[in-house]
């Protein structure tokens, strides 16, 4: 086999040393030893920078290490690094290499905001928010830095914190229908219903046929107080999306929460007939036999609930509820148990696993449950005057 000749060093070029070999063949190694040049022992950034240009990634990286290697306090090369890195969503990488720049210069342009799109690109939402909130202070008039922060404060549920930055992106894009939605799930989440009910009223209006926005709306009336007005938004999203995940169980929570037990039943029921394991549908008829005295049906609604999902208060509440009666008490407490820590705020789980001791005869567990019924009580009293004092605050201030 005729081999061909190796590249000449001296000379950059190749030249066939057999006649066999092909002109094609030829040209083949040729491009290819272009290609695969080596990077140069005498790097500099304007190699490096000339590598950037012509897209070749990889080289350019190795350049900058290279530079960076060299010159281990050179804060520019580590942030070069991170921007090529970047390029390359090697973002881990990339978000080390700006760590070590801002590290050895805290005041490179753009470091901190490349290290907080690094992290956002990661994921790392909370990981971000720092240099962010840093790029946002250096230059408060950049809307990327002011979305990044808002998106990131969504991503890490920070949600009031991300209605502050969400609402001004919003403003200055009010044709980006995917941030109004963030801005309104924020709202909504943070409990600022007024603001999540204008954003919601913006997108139905946009969109009338979406199904999630008339139920997100409702979300938002009823958040206000305006029950009724909430029904109606749900009516219309079932209207609209026969199939829409939770719209019925949604719609029977409201008609329950306005003790229209018959019509939430059937609600409920309509969401078990699309999906035979919707926990939350279980648990609420479960609660609405339990009302009815129906303990055995409630019972059996309950405990399948409590398989499905751990984290329903309801269905536990209402099993510890039911169990006592039944004075099957160990397993009444392990029930209330349950829903004291779904929510430890709560006296009523307290007060009814202080009646089950009682029961019991168990008089210093008794008082210990009845005692922190009072400490919750007391806590919700001081927290209520609190609010009212800064509600005082504000309106005197206007």
């Amino acid at each position: 086999m005729v081999r061909p000749a190796g590249i000449c060093p001296g000379a950059g070029w190749l030249q066939p040393s057999d006649p066999s070999m092909s002109k094609k063949l030829f040209l083949t190694v040729l491009a290819v030893a272009l290609s695969t040049k080596a990077i140069p022992q005498s790097t500099t950034p304007t190699t490096a920078q000339a590598l950037e240009q012509q897209g070749r990634w990889a080289e350019a990286a190795q350049a900058w290490r290279t530079i960076a290697q060299k010159n281990p306090k050179d804060a520019r090369a580590f942030a070069s690094l991170g921007v090529v890195l970047s390029k390359q969503q090697s973002y881990k990488e990339a978000a080390s290499a700006y760590r070590r720049a801002l590290a050895l210069n805290p005041r490179l342009p753009s470091i901190q905001l490349n290290l907080g799109l690094a992290e956002f690109k990661q994921g790392h939402f909370g990981s971000a928010i720092p240099p962010l909130k840093a790029a946002l202070l250096a230059h408060p008039s950049s809307a990327q830095a002011q979305t990044l922060l808002g998106i990131s404060y969504y991503g890490a549920k920070r949600f009031a914190d991300a209605v502050r930055y969400l609402e001004p992106a919003a403003k200055a894009d009010p044709d980006n229908t995917e941030l109004h939605h963030m801005l309104a799930q924020s709202c909504l989440q943070a409990k600022q219903y007024p603001c999540a009910l204008e954003e919601f009223r913006q997108i139905v209006n946009k969109d009338p046929n979406s199904a999630p926005a008339h139920i997100l709306t409702g979300e938002a009336l009823d958040g206000l107080g305006k029950t009724p007005e909430a029904i109606a938004e749900f009516q219309t999203a079932a209207k609209v999306s026969p199939r829409e995940p939770n719209v019925y169980f949604g719609l029977g929570y409201l008609y329950w929460k306005s003790n229209q037990f018959d019509e939430a039943e059937r609600q409920f029921k309509n969401q078990l007939a699309l999906d035979p394991g919707n926990a939350l549908a279980l648990a609420y008829l479960g609660d609405l036999e339990m009302k009815r005295s129906d303990h055995e049906k409630a019972l059996t609604y309950l405990r399948q609930a409590v398989q499905l999902r751990e984290d329903i208060r309801i269905a536990y509440m209402d099993l510890g509820i039911i169990l006592a009666e039944a004075k099957q008490y160990a397993e009444a407490i392990d029930a209330l148990q349950r829903a004291a820590q779904l929510d430890p705020a709560q006296p009523d789980a307290h007060y009814r696993l202080g009646r089950v001791y009682q029961n019991m005869g168990n008089k210093s567990a008794a008082q210990q449950e009845l005692n922190k019924v009072q400490e919750l009580h007391k806590a919700a009293d001081e927290d209520m005057a609190s609010q009212m004092a800064r509600a005082a605050g504000r309106n005197s201030s206007q």
